[in-house]
């Protein structure tokens, strides 16, 4: 029985003990040179008011974190997005490139075994090429291969 009683009246000190710091008085005075001062004490100076403080509900920095988390998280997704999609772009683009730089090589290695070449004219119809327009076939076809092959 004594043990219950110690125990409520150890509960009761600890209860007036953090309620009366909780609820503590504070004091607003202005000093000699304009100064607002607040204190836990009450001042000397007559001119001092006593300001009732009451703790107000808790904040919500939690909260707020949380929406900077997810804002950051849609900022890194959407960044990823668009990297993603520059990445595949950017691969589109080297992919069309080799395709270029093997379709002008294979045309080169044509023109560079000999033989007749023929070409269209304006009206469809094929005729064959003579020396001279083979070189100058020949010149195009290194120059697209220059083009087209000078990153791979």
């Amino acid at each position: 029985m004594k043990e219950k009683s110690m125990n409520r009246i150890l509960l009761l000190a600890c209860a007036l003990a953090c309620s009366s710091a909780a609820f503590g008085q504070l004091y607003k005075s202005i000093d000699k040179d304009g100064r607002v001062i607040y204190s836990d004490q009450p001042p000397a100076a007559a001119d001092s008011k006593q300001m009732k403080i009451s703790p107000g509900p808790p904040s919500a920095p939690p909260a707020a974190a949380k929406e900077r988390g997810k804002d950051a998280e849609k900022g890194s997704k959407a960044a990823a997005s668009e990297k993603a999609k520059a990445d595949e772009e950017n691969a589109k683009r080297a992919k069309a490139n080799e395709e270029r730089c093997a379709s002008a090589r294979a045309q080169l290695r044509n023109l560079g075994v000999g033989g007749r070449f023929t070409a269209l004219d304006a009206k469809g119809e094929r005729y064959f090429l003579d020396e001279q327009q083979v070189e100058a076939e020949r010149a195009k076809a290194q120059k697209a291969v220059d083009e087209s092959c000078k990153a791979s």
